[in-house]
């Protein structure tokens, strides 16, 4: 018996409702989420990165080396969940201080965590070195300066736990990668010069003297020269939305101070500054090296043929199955090893 019409147009009627009402609308509540805040893209590219950091850091298992002895998830800041740090040292000579290297993960100040480089901080750790992974608060959750700050009391805290840690507190290096790069590099400014420390609300837990180096990765510096409309513009301009808190962040008066090739002067620490000749944030590394090399500071520059085939990309440090990853561990460490013979 055939279906009777009306009960047949009933059927079809309810999946056109869906497919040109209310599909659109919940279309349209997604592009208005997309425009009213950060969050949207902030998530997938967080998961994005995400991805791309596990597998980096699964790849360099491999080169761990033995013997090591660590502190986990040591709190730097009871008040503050996202205040946690890890420490790495050799097991052989764990009954000493170490010069102290203290690494903030990248991640455009959007993702990542410290353990993301716990293998690499094992790897530098094996060179002798008491290795400590900080985690700070993500943006947009957080905004600028709350990781420096938080990274400024990890330094306050390493120095009351220095015996039981193996810090040695004469003998610190900041290190970072990508957006740890520039936490790194604000913090050591903050550190070296008080009246930008003033400029970001802190008391700097340790004294110049105490900070013997800097390594700097694929960094961002400063906003001069930025292409905001080019291929990168839109990430860009939502890291950079989420990490100053105003979508405008280029008239943001606080978000100023953020940018430190403005800042620096000749207290900055020595610096080693790399970046891969495939990075699109290659013109900042050199930038920052320039400046401070123009101010009298100690600068060891590691960039690449811009012809080099194949183009090595941000964060190619962390690829030692890669000639250029090891050579600028090698590097690396060799600038360091002279810095704190000084």
């Amino acid at each position: 018996m055939a279906e009777p019409r009306g009960r047949s147009s009933g059927k079809w009627l309810r999946p056109a409702i869906v497919i040109f009402t209310i599909l659109p609308l919940l279309l349209l509540s997604a592009l208005i989420a997309f425009q009213v805040s950060p969050w949207p893209s902030v998530l997938l590219i967080r998961r994005a990165f995400n991805q791309d950091a596990q597998s980096a850091s699964l790849a360099l298992e491999k080169h761990v080396p033995p013997a090591l002895s660590a502190q986990l998830n040591e709190p730097y800041d009871p008040a503050d969940p996202d205040a946690l740090l890890d420490v790495f040292y050799p097991s052989a000579i764990a009954d000493k201080p170490l010069p102290t290297i203290v690494w903030v993960h990248g991640g455009a100040w959007v993702s990542g965590s410290k353990d993301d480089i716990a293998n690499y901080g094992k790897v530098l750790a094996g060179k002798g070195y008491t290795v400590v992974g900080v985690d700070y608060s993500l943006a947009p959750g957080k905004t600028f300066p709350t990781p420096i700050r938080q990274v400024n009391a990890a330094l306050g805290y390493l120095l009351k736990n220095a015996e039981r840690l193996r810090i040695d507190p004469d003998h610190i290096v900041l290190a970072g990668d990508s957006g740890g790069a520039h936490i790194a590099a604000v913090t050591a400014n903050a550190i070296a010069v008080p009246s930008y420390a003033a400029m970001l609300g802190i008391v700097p837990a340790v004294e110049r003297r105490q900070l013997a180096a800097l390594l700097l990765f694929c960094g961002t510096y400063t906003i001069d020269g930025v292409d905001l409309d080019g291929p990168f513009g839109g990430f860009l301009r939502t890291v950079l939305w989420a990490f100053s808190g105003s979508k405008d962040f280029g008239s943001n008066p606080n978000f100023a101070a953020a940018w430190v090739i403005n800042h620096v002067t000749g207290e900055f620490p020595p610096s080693f500054i790399s970046a891969g000749n495939g990075d699109p944030l290659l013109p900042q590394s050199i930038a920052l090296a320039d400046r401070l090399a123009s101010r009298g500071v100690r600068v060891e520059r590691l960039f690449f043929a811009s012809d080099r085939q194949p183009p090595l990309p941000h964060e190619y440090q962390f690829n030692l199955d890669n000639e250029a990853g090891r050579f600028a561990l090698e590097r690396s460490v060799a600038f360091l090893a002279r810095q704190i013979r000084q």
